[in-house]
């Protein structure tokens, strides 16, 4: 994909210049948040890991301000974000690919790297986000689930002997366990897996990860052509619904991803909110302190009431039911409160998302009622 730079300088002009296009900015502003229709309705969601305090203030400005460049394409934004993103991870600015959230990241990985035509398999752990093996499947590829570890860290010894050239998916901390692989077992994987495997690492919930046993391998990627690294503004930057991802990989990889990637395929609106949520030094860090708070109390209550879960280093926490926990999501669900759905893998296992301190008080007083 061609690019188009453009300074920092310049693309502020660009926003600031509303006489520069022949568009009238809609009478709608950001200044009073939209209520979510599912709050209207009384209901909880702590079923898909959002943020629900959502991007920053700067973006939500940054949104409103690019209504006067939405009958534009967004080569610009495009660039602006890249250069962003190169600077933040110490890499050169060809070693950024943008996608329509992290999503679209892990299915171009399945479409280059997996199927017959590659003759390349899938390995993943068992159970993990499972969007990237609907994509290896429907590319025809064979996928082999490899069961987690006793800890709940990827065995990375075993999927790497099931590789057979293709890609190897590793969610770093997993989805959706809240788990993390060791920072030494996954470098020392990385260094020992033949380049003509590739590598696909998960950083969706790198903000969240506060374990000394855990690291980005973004810095590993100068000495692996076969690493990709992923990552997404749908976490920490609470914009799930704007979807916005990239990956950090080689020039040569990016490369063998770019054809089967849509043009523009991210739209000015996430464009710009994601350049401004980087330029908010708050957003982070404020993040991860009110996602630390209610997660405490979640895990505290429920540790009062005996019930083990696995150490989280996400925004969410997964817990054994001592049972089947399907009827226990059903009965969640009548009394207004969505958590996430089943893992086969984990049948008594629940998954559920580190809302506001408020929505974990009503889980906590809901799960107790399904509980009694």
């Amino acid at each position: 994909m061609n690019t188009i730079s453009i300074s920092r300088r310049r693309f502020a002009q660009l926003l600031g210049a509303g006489a520069a296009t022949a568009v009238i900015r809609p009478a709608f502003s950001f200044a009073t948040e939209p209520v979510p229709k599912s709050m209207v309705q009384g209901v909880v969601r702590l079923s898909a890991n959002e943020n629900p305090y959502g991007p920053s203030p700067k973006a939500l400005k940054a949104m409103n301000d690019a209504f006067n460049l939405s009958c534009r394409y967004p080569d610009e934004h495009n660039d602006v974000l890249i250069d962003a993103l190169a600077k933040l991870n110490g890499v050169n600015r060809d070693q950024i690919l943008l996608g329509d959230g992290s999503g679209e990241i892990l299915k171009l990985c399945a479409e280059t790297f997996t199927g017959p035509k590659q003759q390349g398999t899938l390995v993943v752990g068992d159970p993990t986000f499972e969007a990237i093996i609907n994509n290896a499947s429907a590319n025809g590829a064979e996928v082999v689930k490899v069961p987690l570890t006793g800890t709940f860290s990827h065995d990375l010894p075993k999927m790497a002997a099931g590789a057979k050239e293709g890609l190897i998916y590793v969610c770093n901390p997993n989805n959706p366990t809240a788990s993390i692989t060791p920072k030494n077992e996954v470098r020392d994987f990385i260094t020992k897996t033949p380049r003509q495997t590739m590598i696909l690492v998960d950083e969706a919930y790198f903000h969240y990860a506060d374990s000394p046993d855990y690291e980005s391998v973004i810095p590993l990627v100068k000495d692996h052509p076969n690493l990709i690294v992923s990552r997404t503004f749908s976490k920490i930057y609470g914009m799930a619904g704007l979807r916005c991802g990239y990956c950090v990989a080689q020039r040569e990889t990016i490369q063998r991803m770019h054809p089967h990637q849509m043009w523009d395929s991210v739209n000015i609106m996430a464009l710009s909110a994601a350049t401004a949520n980087l330029d908010d030094p708050e957003q982070v860090p404020t993040g991860q302190r009110l996602n630390r708070e209610a997660k405490a109390f979640t895990t505290g209550e429920l540790e009062n009431m005996g019930y083990k879960q696995i150490p989280s280093q996400a925004n969410f926490i997964m817990f054994d039911c001592n049972r089947p926990v399907v009827p226990l999501i059903q009965a969640l669900k009548q009394r207004n409160v969505q958590v996430g759905r089943l893992f086969p893998a984990l049948p008594n296992y629940m998954r559920v998302t580190i809302g506001k301190k408020s929505e974990m008080e009503t889980f906590v007083g809901a799960f107790k009622q399904v509980m009694a």
